[in-house]
């Protein structure tokens, strides 16, 4: 440890001549550290220890022109950083660097009252000019960040090692084991920058509950126009509303059926936990009434069974997307639950009975038209109608029916299945 060194002109020489000349006595007493038998360490003594006597040659100096250093600092070297650690001052210290030196000053508490207390340390290579400082109760820890990672052989430019600077051998690395703590630290930021471009698990739950969300959302405003316009023009015109329902809301059920398609998709792929079968038989059977039946031949648009084949689909799911919304959401409103595992129970039936209609009045008209027949090819020169793929389709129909009926029912029973009582 340094005593009290003087300032003004000739300070410096006096303080090299002081340390020279009493470097022996005023180095503290070295000890053994405890988790390094061979190794020694320098005792960190409090603030308001008594100080040491100072070297003859300073003893007649007036204590107004002295300035005490600090009794103890302990400093360690990371490959990328420095850490320095001081005895608390009474205030907040003034910590900066300049030209590669890091200059502290503070005030404390010694055996003579209250002095300033100060270093100086001088890099061995250069540092980033910005250091952070942590005051705790016990000390000032004071990290300085290196302008370029590699190891330094010794903390400070000169060879000779200050006095009131010692290793924190608690900490100690050597080269090998600096070099492997910076390349797992490489891993570490490497790791984390991979996480933060695929995005956390948590971000992507997000993602897709929002997704769906406004798919079912979407969807839900489509249906819930088709319905209400479907009922406001039976209240209104009555049963001559049958005759035109095409012309009046197809446009809008071909954007919903079409965007169906988003469903099965989400379901193949993983995005929803439906099960794949069930909705490819919906989209498919939909749009076939919807694209062939309907969409192909003007005389099916004029028909009454075109009114309640949109009515039933729409009535299934202005109550099956609201469901979907709220579950996207976390929430469970128990009527619009109850609707949902129930509606289906009455209406789906007579949806498919109204799609087998208007299969069985669009037979004749097919016929008639020779639309989507066609003649085999030599030697067969037989005509296929297409007639007879719409009676193969009424038998997929009800095929149909009962494999989507079959999956409902297994919802509605697992979420309001009878529990099982209690034998006691």
């Amino acid at each position: 440890m340094l005593g009290d060194l003087p300032q003004g002109p000739g300070a410096a020489a006096q303080a090299s001549r002081a340390e020279t000349s009493g470097g022996a006595d005023t180095a503290p007493s070295p000890r053994p550290c405890p988790d390094r038998p061979d190794a020694l360490r320098s005792e960190p003594a409090p603030l308001h220890a008594a100080p040491p006597p100072l070297p003859s040659g300073l003893q007649q100096l007036p204590r107004q022109r002295r300035t005490r250093y600090l009794k103890a600092l302990d400093s360690f070297i990371e490959v990328d950083r420095i850490y320095v650690e001081a005895h608390r001052p009474r205030n907040n210290p003034a910590i900066s660097i300049t030209e590669n030196v890091l200059h502290f000053k503070a005030q404390g508490h010694g055996a003579k009252g209250d002095n300033v207390y100060e270093f100086h340390l001088e890099f061995l290579d250069f540092v980033k000019p910005e250091p952070v400082y942590k005051l705790t109760q016990r000390q000032v820890n004071i990290t300085v960040q290196k302008k370029v990672s590699h190891w330094w052989e010794r903390l400070t430019k000169q060879e000779k090692r200050p006095l009131f600077l010692a290793p924190d051998f608690d900490r100690w690395l050597d080269e090998s084991d600096a070099e492997m703590e910076l390349r797992a630290k490489e891993e570490e930021r490497l790791n984390k920058l991979r996480l933060e471009s695929q995005g956390s698990p948590e971000t992507l739950t997000n993602l897709k509950k929002g997704y769906l969300f406004m798919y079912n959302f979407v969807q839900f405003l489509g249906f819930s126009w088709i319905f209400v316009n479907l009922t406001v023009r039976f209240f209104i015109l009555g049963k001559e509303s049958f005759y035109d329902t095409f012309h009046s809301v197809a446009d809008m059920m071909y954007f919903c059926q079409m965007l169906a398609a988003v469903e099965t998709i989400n379901a193949a792929v993983g995005i929803t936990s439906s099960p794949v079968i069930p909705s490819l038989i919906q989209l498919l059977g939909r749009n076939f009434i919807l694209f062939i039946i309907f969409g192909t031949m003007e005389e099916m648009q004029n028909k009454a069974v075109v009114f309640f084949v949109f009515y039933l689909w729409s009535t299934i799911e202005i109550f099956r997307y609201p469901f979907y919304m709220l579950s996207c959401i976390d929430m469970d409103w128990k009527v619009l639950t109850w609707l949902r595992y129930t509606v289906w129970i009455p209406v789906y039936p007579l949806g498919c009975l109204a799609e087998a209609v208007s299969v069985i009045q669009s037979i004749p008209v097919f016929n008639e038209s020779g639309r989507f027949s066609f003649t085999l090819p030599y030697p067969m020169k037989i005509k296929v109608r297409f007639s007879f793929f719409l009676q193969i389709y009424l038998i997929m129909l009800f095929l149909g029916l009962y494999i989507n009926f079959r999956h409902l029912y297994k919802q509605r029973r697992r979420r309001y299945g009878q529990k099982k009582k209690k034998v006691h």
